[in-house]
């Protein structure tokens, strides 16, 4: 608080306006510090979302709405109200099952990084739940669900691998795992189109020899997958244009014994021979006179 100076203040040479007009400069200063003080509090308030007010209720209501939000297709709000059940009631039995269903939900509405980042906690804090296959499953899902077009950079497709490979070794009698094993192989498939995508790029651009690499790693590393007749098809392409004909002549024939009955071989007969065959399937035994050449 101020006080007042005991003594007279030293005289300026000016005369001090009356104490009516000082008192009424005082007033307007101080209304208008008011003003902006309340306009500072207004545009703080519009600064951000407004909290959500804390209501604690049972934990049966909020994991049944949430329930009813998942079955109606909200699943932002249904996450939302699963996380709710835990926050409010983390000792429950229910908050335990509630973090697994957010995580199904953030799933369900393409949140995969938010999901996989759940199941993650999930798994970290319940090793032992007997929910925890299906964890482990729904998290290798969120990563399958990002694999996207060939042409693009496939290390998400790498990490689905990895974790539908975990439900397959870890859980190997489960309708999880089954299911994990048929995605694998559909991954690795993805794997080497990618493969193949780059290989054909570099035998358009005369790059043959990073062709060959990429085809024959498809051949090697992804002998399972459909691309391996193309790829040995390229391989006997590449061949030719480099004036290597014997050894053009033993990738079709391995291409003919191994897929006599696949249009890749059809193409690499006429690559080799010049002639064009009929179809495969009536005459099973037409890619044997490439052995003549061997």
């Amino acid at each position: 608080m101020l006080r007042l100076s005991p003594r007279p203040a030293p005289s300026s040479g000016r005369r001090r306006p009356p104490s009516r007009v000082r008192a009424r400069a005082t007033l307007r200063l101080l209304a208008a510090l008011v003003l902006v003080s309340g306009l500072g509090a207004g545009l703080a308030a519009c600064g951000g979302p407004e909290e959500k007010p804390y209501i604690e209720r049972p934990v049966e209501q909020i994991y049944n709405e949430a329930v009813s939000l998942l079955e109606a297709g909200e699943y932002e709000d249904a996450a939302d109200a699963f996380n709710e059940v835990e926050r409010q009631h983390p000792y429950s039995v229910w908050a335990t099952k509630a973090q697994l269903m957010a995580a199904y939900s953030y799933y369900e509405d393409n949140e995969y990084d938010d999901a996989i980042v759940a199941l993650e906690r999930f798994i970290q804090l319940h090793p032992g739940n007997r929910d925890i296959p299906y964890a482990y499953y729904l998290k290798g899902l969120s990563y399958y669900e990002q694999i996207a077009d060939v042409r693009r950079d496939q290390e998400i497709t790498g990490l689905a691998l990895d974790s539908l490979r975990e439900v397959a070794n870890r859980f190997p009698n489960t309708k999880y795992a089954r299911d994990a094993r048929f995605k694998i192989d559909l991954a690795r498939d993805h794997m080497a189109g990618k493969e193949m995508s780059v290989g054909r790029f570099y035998l358009d651009e005369k790059h043959y020899l990073a062709a060959v690499n990429r085809f024959k790693r498809v051949v090697e590393s992804y002998e399972q997958t459909t691309h391996v007749p193309e790829a040995l098809y390229r391989i006997a392409e590449i061949n030719m244009i480099l004036g290597l004909e014997e050894e053009a002549k033993k990738v079709a024939s391995v291409l003919g014994y191994n897929y006599p009955g696949s249009d890749w071989y059809v193409d690499a007969y006429e690559l080799a021979t010049g002639e064009r065959i009929g179809n495969p399937d009536e005459d099973t035994a037409w890619y044997e006179s490439l052995y003549d050449w061997l």
